[in-house]
């Protein structure tokens, strides 16, 4: 089940964390759209409210009311592929013997299925196919042997994979991210306590400072009363596996991710793209809106008298095109979504600039739009490499054989797209740009090599799965 999310934690010194929490999710609500919920602890009983739709239509003031407690979680979550059904959505809240455990996850383990099997011969009854519940049992059943600390590592040891994850056990908070840092997660002071979330630009809505990023393999355990936090590295790797797709198109511009700004990595990026196959036309546009950073850093690499415009108008009440399920509805949705503003187009030559292609649909349908609209020329840039292969970290892009990179070289998507050119970035101007080598990063969408064992796929490094129903807990 491959989940693209957000989840936060928070802990205060007494003042109930669920309208904070709130606010953090709709910071957070770009990293998903299908679910949202929140779970507390008021140091006596674990309190939750879990509801599909946006987090505006999941909670209401009764709800919020009824969620008490200084410490807590919240997850929103995105659409996938499957069924939609409050099965899968989050936070996940379990009681055993050792008390009340809630879970959020944002990313996709590799072995998920072998330790569903494991655990279910072992009594474990199970109520979803996602990986969340699964290391939600395997993290309680730790914790009936071992210390919170060794607990968490033993499940580490087991589970394989991208993970980003706020949990609460009782009314403590914690966090922990994987050891190759695929997804982000970042710690945030807030005046009466700490906050983790996916993302800074939830830290910022809540007036809080952001700390730093969790490190690849730490765990982070907020003090229940607010007053600190307490960190422990307990998985060391030489390399990591930064997801570069996280600054190219789903982060939001506004946040820090491992010491970036997105925006500011978004505009270095675009001037890389003016570097790398710039073309001057009358006219630079952005796709809006992920492709506006990128146009603007190109514009501004551009020599004088290349205008930056906007030439597309976006209806902000419609979704992601490229989630949406069959083909003519996405092609539907790209009318519904853009619209050109003809004065901006009409008897111009336009470099048109985007974030991504996946399937090529958006792509097809502006280039006809602007062609209608009068524009003399239509050239397309992408702020990104061709994407040739799934991800398989969490990001449900697309299967392979809807990729149109994946069997196409650019020459043949250029005439797919009805563009007089088309270039991509390069991976070394991502890596460049991120001031990250490439074996830092997760480029496994754009190489088909990826950071992880995943069976049928080519990895880019020496990587080990666990052994499944063999683990160990030293300190």
């Amino acid at each position: 089940m491959h989940e693209k999310c957000g989840v936060v934690g928070i802990s205060t010194a007494g003042r109930d964390v669920a309208r904070p929490l709130y606010y953090s999710l709709y910071a957070l609500q770009h990293r998903g759209q299908e679910s949202a919920g929140i779970v507390t602890h008021d140091g006596f009983q674990q309190y939750e409210h879990v509801e599909m739709g946006l987090v505006g239509d999941a909670f209401d003031e009764d709800d919020l009311d009824s969620l008490n407690g200084s410490n807590g979680i919240g997850h929103v979550r995105y659409p996938t592929s499957g069924s939609v059904n409050n099965c899968c959505a989050q936070p996940f809240s379990v009681s055993f013997k050792s008390g009340s455990l809630g879970l959020a996850h944002n990313g996709n383990l590799i072995n998920t299925d072998e330790l569903r099997e494991e655990l279910a011969a072992l009594g474990h009854a199970f109520t979803s196919d996602g990986d969340t519940e699964v290391i939600a049992h395997d993290l309680a059943r730790n914790l009936l042997e071992e210390d919170l600390v060794r607990a968490v590592k033993r499940t580490m040891s087991r589970i394989h994979g991208s993970y980003s994850l706020t949990i609460t056990h009782d009314e403590t908070v914690l966090g922990v991210r994987d050891p190759q840092g695929n997804r982000p997660l970042c710690i945030g002071e807030l005046e009466d306590g700490y906050v983790l979330a996916s993302e800074s630009a939830a830290i910022d809505t809540l007036d809080g400072e952001l700390v730093r990023d969790v490190k690849p393999g730490e765990l982070v355990v907020l003090h229940d009363d607010g007053s600190g936090f307490d960190t422990y590295q307990l998985v060391e790797t030489e390399q990591t596996a930064h997801c570069f797709f996280e600054h190219v198109y789903f982060a939001r511009p506004d946040s820090v991710i491992d010491d970036e700004l997105v925006y500011e990595v978004r505009r270095d990026l675009g001037r890389a793209l003016w570097e790398e196959s710039g073309i001057e036309t009358d006219v630079v546009m952005p796709v809006p809106d992920s492709g506006r950073s990128f146009a603007s850093g190109y514009a501004d690499a551009a020599p004088e008298g290349v205008e930056f415009a906007e030439g597309l108008m976006k209806n902000r009440y419609v979704g992601r095109t490229f989630i949406m399920p069959t083909q003519d509805e996405r092609e539907r949705a790209v009318r519904l979504k853009l619209n050109p503003i003809k004065s901006t187009v009409e008897g111009k030559t336009v470099t048109v600039i985007d974030d991504s292609i996946v399937r090529g649909t958006t792509s097809s349908q502006l280039v006809e739009l602007l062609y209608e609209a009068g524009a003399e020329e239509v050239h397309v840039r992408i702020g990104a490499p061709p994407i040739v292969a799934p991800c398989y970290m969490g990001i449900d892009m697309a299967s392979r054989e809807e990729l149109i990179a994946a069997d196409r070289s650019v020459e043949e998507i250029r005439e797919e797209i009805q563009a007089d050119s088309l270039s991509y970035l390069s991976i070394e101007a991502i890596a460049e740009s991120l001031h990250k080598s490439e074996t830092d990063l997760c480029l496994g969408c754009v190489t088909g090599e990826y950071p992880y064992d995943i069976e049928g796929e080519q990895t880019d490094r020496d990587v080990q799965r666990p052994v499944v129903g063999h683990s160990s807990a030293d300190d």
